[in-house]
């Protein structure tokens, strides 16, 4: 018993306003049916080849990326709370649209607005949980959040997956409430969280590093571990990207009829490890810094993806979800708390923003270009060029981590 209770030390002793972003998240996630079945609605109910399907996921991507660095920027200025509130919201409206109208264009612009609406607050949910946390609870926080997320995704994908074929309005009014449930409970249960607004203990200690008349590219520049790890971690994303987009359709492909129910049960497995597997992993890599945890989950993304350049099984299928869900969790339980810690108070919103511009050019880039390769060189030759990519990118992380000793970053160093 103390052993389990262990596995979950890093979720307790934080604030209230913690646990209900954490709920909320799991609501909302519940009902994320349409994004992650983007690809196949493209696909095979609009029809579009692989070479546009990569075109308008990636620009759909490419979309989120702007929108994101005006998230941070308003988040910083207008607030965290009223940003979140009011762009989730427009979201919703576009998910309702959806409901009224047939399979076609249109849909596909109504989704890549919703994308811009999430784009513009996903800023202010990873500052909401920074400014909530002392810098030793972060880790934990935002663990907390990824399990959360990931909790109600595997209801979802297994969910989606038989609704896609036959039940797509389903699909949109699902996503529509539970996203209304989850914005309610931010906009009744969490204030603001700004420092400007509150000032914690926490909030006074941090304000010795306060930069707040300095520019982001300041801040970046007196920085430079920053740059080096988000452009590190572009090719992490590169070949994540492939989870949503070359993955579904291989699925399809090597199972004409059945693809959609295949990957919805690789996103459920994904899901279902994550949600057992953060707890474990966060306690067991506890002493271990979060470069060097970043460093082992590209291993994994190398293994796990280039699996699939050998082999099309279905095990092969569950074989490499496993691996690359293994390596995601120290990836996402690390990246957030690495940046955080890297960043004063007064930049987190411009910052949660900024660095994943250039990381998620990975995600975006990532369609378009191996949509082309795929169209040419198929199935086999994507997979392992996608492998490739992350392998040169986690050497780089292995440099970051080894220029700093391999010892846990000090919090808010200017390296």
């Amino acid at each position: 018993m103390n052993r389990i209770m262990q596995l979950f030390a890093p979720y307790r002793g934080m604030r209230r306003e913690i646990y209900i972003i954490f709920l909320a998240k799991t609501i909302n996630a519940m009902g994320a049916l349409i994004f992650p079945f983007m690809t196949l609605l493209l696909s095979t109910k609009i029809g579009l080849s692989g070479a546009k399907t990569g075109f308008y996921v990636a620009l759909t991507g490419m979309l989120y990326a702007p929108a994101s660095l005006i998230g941070g920027k308003l988040a910083d200025s207008w607030g965290r709370k009223p940003v979140l509130v009011i762009f989730e919201l427009l979201s919703v409206g576009a998910y309702i649209f959806c409901l009224f109208i047939e399979p076609g264009m249109t849909m596909v612009y109504a989704l890549m607005a919703a994308s811009v609406f999430f784009g513009v607050a996903g800023p202010s949910h990873d500052a909401m949980t920074a400014d909530l946390t002392t810098p030793e609870q972060r880790e934990g926080a935002y663990s907390l959040n990824y399990l959360g997320f990931n909790l109600g995704f595997a209801f979802a994908q297994m969910l989606a997956g038989f609704l896609f074929r036959d039940y797509l309005k389903v699909m949109f009014l699902i996503d529509a409430v539970t996203a209304l449930f989850a914005i309610a409970m931010i906009a009744f249960f969490v204030g603001e969280t700004h420092p400007d607004n509150e000032k914690t203990p926490e909030q006074i200690k941090e304000a010795r590093t306060d930069e707040s008349g300095k520019s982001i590219l300041s801040v970046l520049l007196s920085r430079p571990v920053l740059l080096f790890f988000a452009l590190a971690a572009f090719g992490y994303k590169f070949v994540y990207s492939q989870w949503p987009f070359l993955m579904p359709l291989h699925a399809e492909a090597v199972f004409p009829g059945s693809g959609a129910k295949l990957f919805g049960l690789l996103g459920t497995t994904n899901a279902l490890i994550v949600v057992f597997g953060t707890p474990l992993i966060t306690s067991l890599t506890a002493k271990k810094s979060n470069i060097r945890r970043i460093f082992y989950g590209g291993a994994l993304f190398t293994i796990g993806f280039g699996l699939l350049g050998f082999t099309e099984t279905r095990t092969a299928f569950f074989l490499s979800v496993l691996i690359f869900t293994t390596g995601e969790i120290l990836e996402a339980i690390s990246t957030m708390p690495f940046i955080m810690n890297h960043t004063p108070a007064s930049h987190r919103g411009r910052m949660s923003s900024v660095l994943p511009l250039i990381m998620g050019a990975g995600y975006s880039v990532g369609p378009i270009v191996m949509g082309g390769i795929l169209d040419k060189r198929g199935f086999s030759f994507s997979w392992i060029l996608a492998a490739s990519i992350v392998l040169i990118s986690t050497f780089a992380m292995k440099g970051i981590d080894l220029s700093k000793g391999g010892k846990p970053e000090e919090e808010l160093s200017g390296d």
